[in-house]
Formats: structure tokens, sequence, C-alpha cells
């Protein structure tokens, strides 16, 4: 699958707002991006909230995307999740746009997985069956054995996150660096008719806020920039394996 083939179509509009937020400056311009690529990734890991850094190629991947984004117009602001792998993927991005402060947020961090996180899900499924079933349960609030979060804690953070950055940055375009459980929750609210989409690592989404709950999913998983990068073809959301 070659890196063009992978985008979504430039128009995609999901909750059949788009006429609202399409004309004007009244609204901000969020591209939200998934994390570089780890280690963890590679293996095939549930990452979660812990703190693993990006490898060789999830430098280049963040490299590649910031270079891309420099040339696309201004950016006025870079907000990323507070986990080593999303917040030097911004760092490489802001140093490509001119060298913008990386402004951390939490709300933007990974879905704690609570027992689960470092195992892989083949074994995930005989070490931890309790937390496996859980995270597999369609209960959304359904916490995780092990201090994990439930899929409407995640949905709540993620969601006041994006929220209180369309307020800040109205006709704005703005960065926010994430993960791909985060991505997900987020294409839901734009899109909760659609079936899940599988981001991939660096991918660039954007989203239009209007009036904090009017969502449009204009475009996404667009690697277009990893063209002479090697990249992952499992992606969160998208594959069994992805974590």
């Amino acid at each position: 699958m070659s890196a063009s083939s992978s985008r979504v179509a430039a128009e995609m509009v999901c909750n059949g707002d788009a006429q609202s937020v399409s004309t004007g400056v009244n609204y901000p311009e969020i591209m939200v991006i998934r994390h570089g690529e780890t280690d963890w990734n590679v293996d095939g890991r549930f990452q979660g909230t812990l703190d693993v850094e990006l490898n060789e190629t999830g430098r280049q991947q963040a490299t590649a995307v910031g270079e891309r984004l420099s040339k696309e117009g201004k950016i006025s602001a870079i907000y990323s999740s507070d986990l080593k792998r999303a917040f030097e993927t911004a760092n490489l991005i802001a140093t490509a746009c001119g060298g913008l402060e990386v402004i951390k947020d939490p709300g933007l961090r990974e879905r704690n997985l609570g027992d689960l996180q470092g195992l892989q899900p083949h074994a995930a499924a005989s070490v931890c069956p309790e937390a496996y079933k859980a995270l597999l349960s369609q209960k959304t609030d359904q916490e995780l054995p092990g201090g994990g979060e439930s899929i409407a804690q995640v949905y709540q953070r993620c969601i006041t996150c994006l929220r209180n950055i369309s307020v800040k940055h109205k006709g704005q375009r703005v960065v926010a660096v994430t993960h791909g459980g985060v991505l997900q929750t987020l294409h839901a609210q734009a899109c909760p008719n659609n079936q899940p989409v599988k981001f991939l690592n660096t991918s660039v989404n954007i989203f239009h806020l209007s009036d904090g709950d009017n969502w449009v999913f204009k475009s996404g998983v667009d690697i277009s920039h990893l063209n002479q990068i090697d990249y992952l073809r499992t992606g969160y959301g998208g594959d069994r394996s992805s974590c």
C-alpha cells in the first residue's frame, strides 16, 4: 500500500454540517497528528500511558511531517500529549515550523490500559484475561483492571481538551499531537455513524470545530509525507494488533 493510497478524500464530511464551517474564520482548523513510530508499535505492544520513546524511524517520520506542515500555512500553536513519544514528535514538528513552543496537555494522553500496558494482545488474553475481556467490552463505563480508564472517561477527557483548544484559536491553524486511541475518540465524535479508521503513525487528520459541538472531520489518515520513509501498515483502530 502506497502512502498516497492511504489518504482519505480531502473533503470527507461525516456529520452533515459542513456548510456551517466551510467559510469564514470563526472556527479553528486543528491538525491532529498521531505520534511517530516506537519499538513497541513494531512489537504490537499495548503502550497506553507508559512513556515509550520514538525509534529512529519515528523520528524521521516526525521530521517529515514537520517539514510538510511548515509549507502549508502559518501554524499558531502546537499542543501535545505529555508522553514522550508524542512530545518528541511535537518538538520535531515545532523545529521545522519556526521553533514554536510546544504546549503540553495531559488531555491528549493515550488511554490508560491498566494491567494490559506493556503486553502484546496474544499474551494479554492469557496473562490478564479479565483485563483483556474488559478491553473488548462494548460497555462505555467499563474501567480496566489496574487503574485503566473506561471509554467514557477517555471520551470526556479528550473531547473537552479539543473543545478548549478550539475556543482559544478561532480562525487559526493549530497542531495537536496525540495517540491512536484519542484519534479514534475524536473521529467517533465527528463521525458517529462511520466505521473506525486506521490511524497510522504521523498521519495528518484535520478537524473543524464550530461552537464547540459542531465537528467536521475534513480529511484524514494522510501520510503522503512518508513516501520516502518506511512506515507500519498496521494502525490504531484498523487492525486487531494495533496498540
